[in-house]
């Protein structure tokens, strides 16, 4: 009898392994796919994948397999096996181009199923209509002639900011500040909460999703997904408390559509249920600044690296501080004139993407550079492969804010915020934060990095320094 619990228990093991090959083989059994490794079933090459980020080199997962694989530079795609789905893998400018000019035409935006469970409704809506709807909202509140109105709150929150967190420290780590003072921005700018106190139980929540939105999507006590779940839930419960009192509020003739994005959503976005809703302010505001954060934390690891850029930022932010009255703030007018600034920020972006790469899903069967792509498979397309290949940026790992002056890179060769219809409505509001940022940082603090020779990076899945960027401080005479 026991014999035969141990066959049978071996055996149901035995057919389902071989179920899950079949299946997996059956992704790829289509003619004329591009080519590539498929990995193991199920896991694919999902490791090698991410480890290549942990390691610090994102890039370099693509660039071994592109070389490997790719009969010429110009046919940059291959096919792998990430995260449970065949997906073909697309780099350079002809593959970008390709992606952006065909969304919602031939491909869609799609995220693991990790997302989808943290945030049921944040990150895929419920039609394209919504979404494209969406869109159109945050790109109204968030063009430059409606931004305007955020400069001298952002530069008041920044100077607060620098003033609490920074002043009369020695020695500080730069990402966990840089995390707080985005964070402190979008609360402001989306919801109208500037409660620090608030503001600090809230991003406790944020950080923990934040971490464990791309994790291993196993729901487990202590594990990274099931502690992102139960902290969604804890802020989809104090968003939604925050929406309810908005509308309140709008009836009532105390708020105005102006106020914040927040306000702006319940104008014009229609009958939403108040827990979809607070799923979207969720998902705008770990994008309005988790992103952000990073660019500023290595704004400040390069201008420590290279002093002579420092200086020329320096200068260029006194020349607007020597036009000013004391004491007066920040106008519009004075980020427009912070262009070497905005290079570097460029620069810094080309090297280390906040957002590397994102995934895309076809919805019809199509042909790309000769192969076939069959309806349902994932394609990834990559900012730091792109931005790092010597064809568009020659000496690539060289810091040179010099490549973005004049009319810049060639089309779809800079990717930052992607492109097409999905490209990142908020870009002028994250150049907005991003140099104010920058502007109260220097014209207060020299610096200088703990750790002269660490530079390593680690993909989590957002690119952040491997120790957080610890710095000495000085006051700027």
């Amino acid at each position: 009898m026991y014999m035969t619990i141990i066959f049978l228990f071996l055996s149901s093991i035995l057919i389902s392994l071989l179920l899950l090959l079949r299946k997996h083989l059956s992704h790829f059994s289509y003619p004329n796919l591009p080519p590539g490794k498929t990995g193991f079933p199920l896991i694919g090459e999902s490791f090698s994948f991410l480890s290549a980020g942990r390691q610090g080199h994102p890039e370099k997962f693509i660039t071994d397999r592109v070389c490997r694989f790719s009969s010429s530079s110009s046919s940059c795609v291959f096919k792998t096996h990430l995260f449970g789905s065949p997906t073909a893998v697309v780099t350079g400018a002809s593959g970008n181009k390709f992606l952006f000019t065909n969304e919602n035409k031939l491909v869609v935006s799609w995220w693991p199923d990790s997302v989808n469970k943290i945030f049921p409704s944040s990150m895929q809506t419920s039609s394209k209509e919504e979404a494209k709807k969406l869109r159109m909202l945050l790109s109204q509140f968030m063009k430059p002639e409606a931004l305007r109105r955020y400069v001298g709150v952002m530069d008041e929150i920044a100077q607060r900011h620098f003033e609490t967190e920074w002043t009369n420290h020695d020695q500080l780590i730069v990402f966990p500040l840089t995390k707080k003072f985005t964070f402190s921005i979008a609360c402001r700018s989306f919801l109208s909460m500037d409660d620090p106190e608030r503001v600090r139980k809230l991003e406790e929540q944020f950080n923990i999703v934040a971490v464990g939105i791309f994790s291993i999507p196993i729901d487990l006590p202590g594990t990274r997904f099931n502690r992102a779940i139960k902290a969604s839930r804890l802020l989809r419960k104090e968003v939604s408390a925050i929406v309810r009192q908005r509308k309140e509020e709008l009836k009532s003739g105390k708020a105005l559509e102006e106020h914040d994005i927040l306000s702006h959503m319940l104008m014009n976005i229609g009958d939403t249920k108040e827990e979809d809703l607070a799923d979207k302010i969720i998902g705008l505001l770990i994008g309005g600044h988790d992103t952000a954060s990073i660019v500023c934390t290595f704004v400040v690891n390069y201008l420590a690296e290279f002093p002579h850029v420092y200086q020329r930022v320096l200068q260029e932010q006194k020349d607007i501080l020597d036009e000013k009255k004391e004491k007066e703030g920040l106008r519009w007018e004075d980020i427009e004139k912070m262009r070497y600034s905005w290079n570097v920020a460029c620069e810094v972006m080309r090297i280390v993407p906040p957002l590397p790469g994102t995934f895309r899903e076809a919805i019809d069967h199509f042909s790309f550079k000769g192969f076939y792509i069959p309806k349902g498979w994932k394609l990834y397309w990559s900012a730091t492969a792109t931005h790092m290949n010597p064809d568009y940026f020659p000496e690539p790992e060289r810091f040179e804010p010099k490549r973005f002056e004049g009319s810049g890179p060639k089309a779809y060769t800079y990717v930052p915020f992607g492109g097409g219809p999905r490209m990142c409505p908020g870009r002028e509001y994250a150049r907005l934060e991003i140099l104010i940022f920058m502007h109260n940082l220097v014209k207060r603090f020299k610096w200088e990095k703990v750790f002269p020779k660490e530079n390593k990076i680690v993909v989590d899945p957002l690119p952040i320094p491997g120790k957080g960027l610890p710095i000495r401080i000085f006051p700027q005479s």
